[in-house]
């Protein structure tokens, strides 16, 4: 019997109300996988345990997969709601979930007994969880096929980390018969218990760089007789904070950051050669594709003054992450629904990337930030820090947000 429009609210808050319901339910599963994947992560293109892993939860399921882009996995749940299928069987909608796999080159220290097993590699920025949440959303929706009008794809990705993942997934045809996508990141700057998708740009545009130095050697009591690399480096590292503090407006986001920087063989001789890499995050594209230009220009500079020569090597990362307005405004009312006015937070964005951005570029979709910060447990490490750690009481909501986000754009769309 078709239901009446003037039941619909009523209706959709039954459909809300199952959600809550099943999220409660396999809140145990849900944390449970979390830890199993936080005992055994895996670094970029080597997530082959985790893709095992998933795919035997999903033939438990029941829900047909395939194995692509290396280490990822793409499932599809098929609806059975009136008007799901055409005549021919073609979907009248489809929405896509992603959960992305990979961990990152972290020696763990936050002492949990769920701790990583593997020596120097930890889920320290949250895609163990990212992973655990899509599972108890595949499970929630499969206890609810008769309200999906159309099909839902999920798609486990992986090397987001190296911003590998995203572009690999849409070779493999991720992206084929999506009329939109939704993603989730659990987040250290966002209190627990509230969620942001918040339209716009919400995450930077990121880049990076490699800079090798050539100097000459020296014995390091005659330091005058060669050129130093590693004083060079040093130079080097202070002047790119200039760059942002003094080369830049105060009103455009930007940070330039040194992760490594190498140089010398031996503690009695003066290095001739030396390299630093690291990572700049803009929020314009002008801003973006200045960058190369200035650091290039600043390098050379340093180093020739020196007496030193510089080359710097640039890497393009991914794109600034925007949510469409529709859709996440879409995601705003079924936080509402789900948590209440109290559970939508004002997060206002972050300089960190995320590769979710290369799916964005090519259809309309929403990136929400799932609150996973407590300091009541110590859950106030930010993402990539050795000790970090979150909320688990969250994640049954992250379940619940992406279930009734699909529910909610295949009967809207």
């Amino acid at each position: 019997m078709p239901r009446m429009k003037t039941k619909h609210k009523e209706w959709d808050m039954d459909v809300t109300g199952r959600i809550k319901e099943l999220a409660q339910e396999f809140e145990p599963y849900i944390i449970e996988k979390r830890r199993y994947f936080h005992r055994n992560p895996e670094l970029a293109n080597q997530e082959y345990n985790t893709q095992n892993v998933i795919c035997q939860e999903l033939d438990d399921m029941g829900i047909p997969y395939e194995r692509v882009a290396g280490t990822g996995v793409l499932a599809t749940i098929r609806g059975t709601a009136e008007g799901a299928y055409d005549a021919e069987g073609n979907p009248a909608h489809r929405i896509g979930l992603r959960a992305d796999m990979d961990a990152l080159p972290v020696l763990e220290r936050t002492g949990a007994p769920y701790a990583s097993q593997t020596e120097g590699v930890m889920h320290a920025c949250g895609h163990d969880t990212h992973v655990a949440m899509l599972l108890g959303t595949a499970r929630i929706l499969c206890e609810l096929r008769d309200q999906l009008k159309g099909e839902v794809r999920l798609m486990f990705q992986p090397a987001e980390e190296v911003a590998q993942g995203a572009r690999k997934m849409i070779a493999a045809g991720a992206l084929e018969g999506l009329d939109a996508l939704y993603g989730t990141h659990i987040w250290s700057e966002v209190d627990a218990g509230t969620i942001s998708c918040a339209p716009g740009q919400r995450m930077a545009y990121t880049d990076w760089f490699r800079i090798d130095i050539s100097g000459a050697s020296a014995h390091g009591s005659m330091p005058h007789k060669g050129v130093d690399a590693i004083v060079v480096a040093a130079e080097l590292v202070v002047a790119l904070q200039v760059l942002v503090s003094r080369d830049v407006s105060p009103f455009e986001p930007m940070v330039v950051t040194v992760g490594e920087i190498h140089g010398g063989t031996a503690r009695n001789i003066m290095a001739g050669t030396a390299y630093l890499t690291g990572t700049t995050r803009t929020w314009t594209a002008k801003s973006r594709a200045e960058m190369p230009g200035r650091i290039e220009k600043l390098v050379g500079r340093i180093a020739s003054g020196l007496g030193a020569e510089a080359t710097l090597s640039w890497q393009e990362g991914h794109a600034g992450l925007n949510n469409n307005p529709e859709c996440a405004e879409r995601a705003r009312r079924g936080v509402v629904k789900l948590f209440g006015e109290e559970a939508v937070s004002d997060y206002e964005g972050t300089l960190a990337g995320e590769d979710f951005s290369e799916y964005l570029k090519l259809m309309d979709g929403v990136f929400v930030f799932l609150g996973g910060r407590n300091p009541e447990i110590g859950a106030t490490y930010p993402q990539h820090s050795c000790y970090y750690t979150i909320d688990e009481s969250v994640l049954k909501n992250g379940s619940a947000l992406a279930a009734q986000y699909a529910i909610d754009y295949l009967s809207e769309a």
